[in-house]
């Protein structure tokens, strides 16, 4: 490794921990030549996996995307930003461990609908309202009725 400050090409690891969602791993370093300390981190590279939008567009998958959504959804809502992280998180696991490395947003739109139904009905109901784009109140009214009868 580099050392940033006086550029030598060794340096001793001086401490290793993972971050919090354990995808990266954060080296304390300290420079063979002047002793200076620095840091690095090193992150596992991943292939990208692709959204295929209702166009047919293809663009890249980002969960900060249904975050920001599902943030949206439950505004003024009892639920806890974590909650919503673990929901982007489990739909991130489950494109990985796809064969193809495409997902359609619909396919992404009724995982994320699935989730909220479970967490909060009025999250669930802004999202689909969104997520379906509801042409008017009677498609709309038809939704809440339909959620009424699974009670």
């Amino acid at each position: 490794m580099k050392c940033p400050f006086c550029g030598y090409e060794e340096s001793k690891v001086i401490d290793s921990r993972e971050t919090k969602n354990g995808m990266t791993i954060r080296r304390r370093r300290e420079c063979l030549s002047c002793q200076k300390r620095f840091t690095t981190y090193e992150k596992i590279e991943e292939i990208p996996y692709m959204v295929v939008k209702k166009d047919g567009t293809r663009q890249p998958f980002d969960g900060q995307k249904i975050l920001r959504g599902m943030i949206k959804a439950c505004e003024k809502r009892p639920v806890p930003l974590s909650t919503l992280e673990e929901i982007v998180e489990e739909i991130e696991s489950l494109l990985q461990e796809r064969p193809e490395k495409e997902m359609t947003t619909a396919e992404i739109g009724q995982l994320v609908m699935q989730k909220l139904k479970k967490l909060d009905k009025v999250a669930y109901v802004r999202f689909a309202s969104v997520y379906r784009e509801f042409k008017d109140v009677v498609e709309f009214k038809e939704e809440l009725e339909r959620l009424l009868r699974e009670k």
